[in-house]
């Protein structure tokens, strides 16, 4: 029997991984909140029950009982209510409180309940419709669709909001193929941000992996999946962005609310007991275990059966093949590619993490594609006068010298000038220094070097000059991502000037500070946008081997015409009318020919 809670001929039957727990009960709730427990059965790392009758719609969670030992690793306390790591949907938000992590206090009140769910309705499989070499448009479904004057205003901030005719509108204008969807799935706040009155925008804190987050999908899966049908029906994928690397639970001072109080040793663990941080975010899931790449595997394939989702995005993706070191050929990595549900999904890593050797770009298999920040810092460089020809040439031929050559197999880069953490397009032309205060961290959060440039004046201006110089630099930016070689990435806004005031880390700014502002948008920006995204034309996923790099008098380049930073640009002639050539100068952007 799967884990969680389904229907069964029997009546309604729960499993639940509690390898080490003494006992485990579940906990049902009826509409008035009252708990009724059912001792559970051991079968032996799992805990069973099967109760008579449907119980489809039921709330429920479960206690565990066992040894508290935090110093090594045991968390077990009945008064905690715990969710199900394989729940498909809760009835409410997760809302942080102290109480959630001491000993001994009674969390029903608090904690989110599962809801039993009924026979799923499942896609028929289909092929991706995005292919490598497409546009993928990374958004925040909450910050995309909060201040959309076309949108409903009960639909603000949903899932369903992207299925509305005027997003569809603009998504068709620009040319995207998929949109990539920051997390969805329930999270929770770090313990820090309630006192001061933020909360967790981004979601990049999850608890539970295959459960919508209630405020962000309230319609849950069907939410999902009939939003999925009308972007396919305009000819759009979805890639659902997840994060297997850590939870929500965090450090040893964190909430118990899941994992921690029923299989702690889902985590990694130093020899001395203490949690591994590959994550920065308090703990590690441990993918050596096989029961925490079965939960991965689970929850990507009730995304892919029941939502009809292209694909996937991996934050921090080297904890996935990590034991302790990253593995090019981690079990998680085969399990995935035999699994026929998930083999033709788009996978992209996001190829980093802050663990011992943890930056592993152009390391993952060969049908994963990967973020290429490579891309962004040389093309970044290159604009602000301090890169070189060579460089930028080297990221728009898709980046052979990180992934091989790509002529004759599709390019594996995601080319992307900015994504959602770091500066947005324009800040990135208008500070040189980043502005975090309003994260309440005293700006020591975020990165310190962005490869920005603030064209003559730092963050807001109203000289005719500087704002001319920031938006050629947009633009010769853009024309550069638009003429590479490989997948890109554009992140929703950027294509008409969106600005976070130089705040280079707002994943706590559920506000007006990240919401993008569809009034004041630059429309000569986002009509440039389309129109590089019409050129953009031909096999994209690959880079001709035959084609020719020539200095802009048409002269060939050599070595010293490459490497010399007063080489005033080059220019690409294709070997045939199937894609446009391009020329880059410093003193006059990027064109398409």
């Amino acid at each position: 029997m799967d884990h969680g809670a389904h229907p069964v001929p029997a009546g309604t039957a729960w499993r639940v991984r509690a390898p080490l727990a003494d006992a485990v009960w579940l906990c049902l709730f009826d509409a008035q909140g009252a708990e009724t427990r059912h001792a559970m059965v051991r079968a032996g790392d799992d805990w069973t029950l099967t109760l008579a009758g449907n119980h489809a719609g039921t709330r429920y969670g479960y206690r565990a009982d066992g040894e508290w030992a935090p110093e090594r690793g045991l968390w077990f306390d009945p008064a905690k209510l715990l969710v199900d790591p394989h729940a498909v949907e809760l009835d409410q938000r997760f809302v942080y409180d102290p109480a959630l992590s001491a000993l001994g206090i009674d969390t029903a009140a608090l904690v989110p309940k599962a809801i039993v769910p009924g026979d799923l309705p499942t896609v028929p499989p289909a092929p991706p419709l995005f292919a490598p070499g497409g546009l993928v448009y990374e958004l925040n479904v909450r910050a995309f669709t909060m201040l959309h004057p076309e949108v409903p205003q009960h639909l603000r901030g949903t899932v369903a909001a992207l299925a509305h005719p005027a997003v569809l509108a603009h998504l068709a204008k620009l040319g995207v193929n998929a949109v990539e969807l920051t997390p969805i799935v329930a999270w929770i706040d770090e313990r820090h941000l309630p006192p001061l009155g933020l909360r967790n925008a981004w979601g990049y804190n999850p608890v539970a992996f295959m459960a919508l987050d209630p405020g962000l999908c309230p319609g849950g899966i069907a939410e999902l999946r009939d939003t999925v049908a009308t972007l396919r029906a305009a000819g759009i994928g979805t890639i659902l962005d997840l994060v297997f690397n850590h939870t929500g639970e965090s450090d040893v001072a964190g909430p118990i609310v899941s994992l921690r109080g029923l299989d702690n040793a889902a985590y990694g663990h130093a020899a001395d007991g203490s949690l591994i941080n590959d994550t920065g975010c308090g703990n590690t899931l441990d993918f050596a275990k096989p029961h925490v790449r079965q939960l991965t595997i689970d929850t990507l394939r009730h995304f892919v059966a029941h939502a009809g989702v292209d694909g996937f995005r991996f934050d921090l993706a080297p904890v996935m093949a990590r034991g302790p070191g990253f593995a090019a050929d981690a079990p998680i990595f085969a399990e995935i590619a035999a699994d026929p549900l998930l083999a033709d999904r788009v996978l992209i890593a996001e190829p980093w993490d802050i663990g011992p050797g943890g930056y592993q770009l152009g390391q993952f298999p060969a049908n994963w594609l990967e973020w290429n920040d490579r891309f962004r810092d040389d093309v970044r460089r290159f604009w602000r006068g301090d890169g070189t020809l060579g460089q930028l040439a080297t990221r728009l031929a898709g980046s052979a010298d990180v992934f091989g050559p790509c002529d004759s197999s599709p390019c594996r880069s995601v080319n992307f000038l900015a994504a959602h953490d770091g500066f947005t397009l324009a800040d990135c032309v208008a500070f040189a220094h980043k502005h975090n205060e309003a994260n309440g961290e005293n700006n020591r959060d975020g990165h310190d070097e962005n490869y920005s440039w603030n064209n003559g004046a730092e963050g807001p201006s109203d000289d005719p000059a500087v704002l001319a110089r920031r938006q050629a630099a947009q633009r010769a930016l853009l024309g550069t991502l638009f003429a590479s070689t490989g997948t890109i990435m554009l992140t929703a806004g950027d294509e008409f000037g969106r600005s976070q005031q130089g705040n280079n880390n707002a994943y706590s700014q559920d506000n007006l500070l990240s919401w993008i502002d569809w009034q004041a948008r630059d429309r000569d920006l986002e009509d440039f946008v389309a129109r590089l995204s019409a050129a953009r034309t031909g096999d994209l996923a690959r880079f001709p081997e035959n084609g020719q790099w020539l200095a802009l008098d048409g002269a060939a380049m050599d070595a010293a015409r490459w490497d010399d930073p007063a080489t005033p640009g080059v220019q690409w002639r294709a070997p045939d009318q199937a894609r446009p050539g391009f020329r880059v100068s410093r003193n006059d952007g990027v064109a398409l020919d």
